[in-house]
């Protein structure tokens, strides 16, 4: 997949983004939740006016594009923007999603490593993020690529609270 490039997404590849973020989390998250969870949640971190917001904030999003088309992308967060820590020495990948047709073919990493290019750049001390406790695959990949388990919060999606592990990495 070497002709993968990682693009940064502005205000005007929303409908892109919007599209890219409700496709993957379904892809991801569907078979194991509620419809009516997944619906909400899918509405409400999708919006215009929420995505809208988080692009004209201290957030980032890159695509990972293949031949023009949008296979998955990445969110990170600065200073304010994070979810939750909010310490302006950290960075926060809020989401590394890729659609299902290429997962093991090293997208992941591709934006991993974007990730861990902007941490540098930015001169973070450390990157953090948050994965649900029953995202074996996601842990593991996480685990590959040095961070560590620290602490726990609840996620909501939709009206269903989920475990998070909060997992980090010194730079």
């Amino acid at each position: 997949m070497e002709n993968i490039n990682i693009k940064k997404a502005t205000i005007n590849d929303l409908s892109q983004l919007q599209k890219i973020g409700r496709d993957t989390f379904s892809q991801t998250f569907s078979a194991t939740n509620g419809q009516e969870d997944m619906d909400k949640y899918l509405e409400e971190s999708f919006s215009s006016g929420k995505m809208t917001e988080e692009l004209n904030s201290e957030s980032q999003f890159y695509f990972a594009v293949l031949e023009n088309q949008i296979i998955g992308y990445l969110k990170l967060n600065f200073g304010q923007s994070q979810t939750e820590i909010k310490d302006d020495k950290a960075l926060e990948i809020e989401r590394i999603y890729v659609l299902q047709e290429y997962h093991g073919k090293k997208v992941g990493q591709l934006l991993y490593a974007k990730a861990m290019a902007v941490a540098t750049e930015a001169s973070a001390e450390y990157i953090w993020l948050g994965v649900w406790e029953e995202n074996q695959k996601a842990i593991s990949f996480y685990k590959k690529n040095g961070f560590i388990a620290f602490d726990k919060h609840i996620f909501k999606l939709g009206n269903d609270e989920q475990t998070d592990i909060m997992m980090k990495k010194v730079l």
